[in-house]
């Protein structure tokens, strides 16, 4: 069994001999994760077409069905595949896509199954341009026709690792609402026109390696060894939205002194039209985070910032900017970071005349203690985290739904999500409606922008008047997504929620 399983360059030689030899040559190409009967069947059908039968199974870091997987590892799952009588040889492809393993390969017959002889519904793209790949090389595609099962909907129900809690959460989902449902609200979401303000935030991570306490003080010691820099705050949202919509405006304010510019226009989407104020004798805010490479252990964080207001010339253009444009917009996203880009004028015209005010404010090391929501009179939508609702008013031990009720009398609010972590998040109802959504969190690298990711998609579905419960699973999708990715180092995309999405309702 062993002597089937090669690396992608041994199996190319050994190819190139077999079609020296007039052997034709047939691909399968899959993740294949817990291997079942429909693969048996496929693989049978198609060594039926041709000579020697080639299996190549995506790598583990390529693998995007969703949380907790692959299941199995690559090596368990090459053990599998090759354990087959009906197949010759198997290989982990080392790329993202099979595309490039096609090039190399060059086999005679590229076999799907039969799910994909629809390409419109491949939301992917990717059998379109394995297609193309194949008439380019001279191959031909072919589909197995038999029955079909799927890996997800298995582990799911067999298998899954995910909590009591949540299975149940999800088996009591699944009953309520269709895949298509919810597919067809992310869809709804990408006419809106929406408009975000708040603060410019440059997050730069430096990495080292622990090397002890200073002989002279008593001072952590590290080695350098790298740093990633990020463009995060307002900017990070911005990015998010423009994922999900087609029209995004962006409103904020840069230092003329180290102000990222260059950086902030390359990490900007390129659909975001953006509109800087710089602000005098000032650096652009940048927050350093000193981290322990090997345990990946935030030690220090420094900001490097000017939360002063803007001058009161510049907060009237800017207050006089909104009036003439904020009525062009479906939606205003404000992320209010405590650090001087929303003076008091703003707030009251963003309340006042925007046609959906969508709302989070941040409790941080820059403010904590200053900069609660209720600043702000009313919103159509509030997004906070449990810490800064209880920051608010000032109570640490009450049950968060008596807080809620306790938080509307003093704001004027439609809806309101209050994120808890790993317990989840509650989206409230100004006419006493809770709904709690469990955590789908499980592989959490970083929580750093993970609130803000929340905030970003669950605004725009709350911005199409959709219903607390979509609001908050699509929410802890996102969220999930995000804490599995180093700081803002990506924002999250349309197609990942959905393949996410699909692996929970399978």
């Amino acid at each position: 069994m062993n002597n089937k399983i090669k690396n992608i360059e041994e199996l190319s030689k050994i190819l190139e001999e077999e079609k020296a030899k007039g052997k034709k040559i047939i691909h399968c190409h899959g993740v294949f994760d817990l291997l079942h009967i429909g693969h048996i069947r496929y693989f049978k059908q198609a060594k039926q077409m041709g000579d020697i039968l080639i299996v190549t199974i995506t790598a583990d870091e390529f693998v995007d069905k969703g949380p907790h997987r692959p299941a199995f590892t690559e090596t368990l799952r090459l053990e599998a595949v090759a354990s087959l009588s009906d197949i010759d040889y198997v290989a982990v492809n080392p790329w993202p896509t099979a595309e490039n393993t096609l090039k190399l390969l060059k086999p005679d017959v590229y076999v799907k199954g039969s799910e994909f002889k629809n390409t419109d519904s491949d939301m992917t793209g990717k059998i379109q341009k394995e297609e193309k790949i194949v008439s380019d090389i001279g191959s031909k595609i072919a589909f197995t026709e038999d029955i079909v099962f799927s890996s997800t909907n298995l582990i799911n129900k067999y298998i899954s690792s995910l909590s009591d809690e949540l299975n149940d959460y999800l088996n009591i989902f699944r009953k309520r609402y269709s895949l298509d449902d919810i597919f067809n609200l992310i869809e709804k979401i990408a006419s809106l026109k929406v408009l975000v303000i708040g603060d410019t935030i440059i997050d730069e991570y430096q990495y080292g390696e622990t090397i002890g306490k200073s002989s002279k003080d008593p001072t952590l010691a590290l080695k350098y060894e790298s740093r990633d820099i990020f463009a995060g705050g307002i900017l990070a949202i911005a990015n998010h939205v423009a994922n999900f919509v087609n029209t995004v405006k962006l409103v904020t304010i840069i230092g003329d002194k180290n102000s990222y510019s260059q950086f902030i226009d390359e990490q900007l989407n390129p659909k975001i039209d953006p509109y800087f104020i710089i602000k005098k004798d000032s650096p652009t805010t940048l927050k350093k985070r000193f981290i322990d490479y090997y345990a990946f252990t935030k030690l220090l964080e420094v900001y490097i910032m000017d939360d002063s207001y803007l001058s009161e010339n510049e907060d009237i253009k800017l207050c006089n900017w909104l009036k003439q444009e904020i009525k062009k917009y479906d939606l205003v996203i404000t992320a209010d970071f405590g650090h001087g880009a929303i003076s008091d004028k703003v707030v009251k015209l963003l309340c006042e005349n925007s046609k959906f005010f969508a709302l989070n404010t941040q409790a941080n090391a820059g403010n904590r203690g200053f900069h609660t929501v209720s600043r702000y009179p009313s919103a159509d939508f509030i997004c906070i985290a449990e810490h800064e609702m209880r920051l608010e008013l000032r109570d640490t031990k009450s049950d968060l739904k008596k807080l809620l009720q306790k938080i509307h009398k003093n704001i004027k609010f439609d809806k309101m999500v209050v994120t808890s972590g790993k317990k989840g998040c509650i989206v409230y109802h100004k006419d006493k409606e809770y709904i709690q959504v469990p955590s789908f969190a499980q592989n959490v690298i970083d929580r750093v922008g993970a609130g803000d990711a929340f905030f970003s998609i669950a605004s725009l579905m709350a911005a199409i008047g959709e219903n607390n419960e979509f609001i908050g699973f699509i929410g802890n999708v996102v969220g999930a997504l995000a804490v599995e990715v180093l700081g803002n180092k990506k924002p999250i995309d349309k197609l990942s929620v959905k393949k996410y999405i699909m692996s929970l309702m399978k």
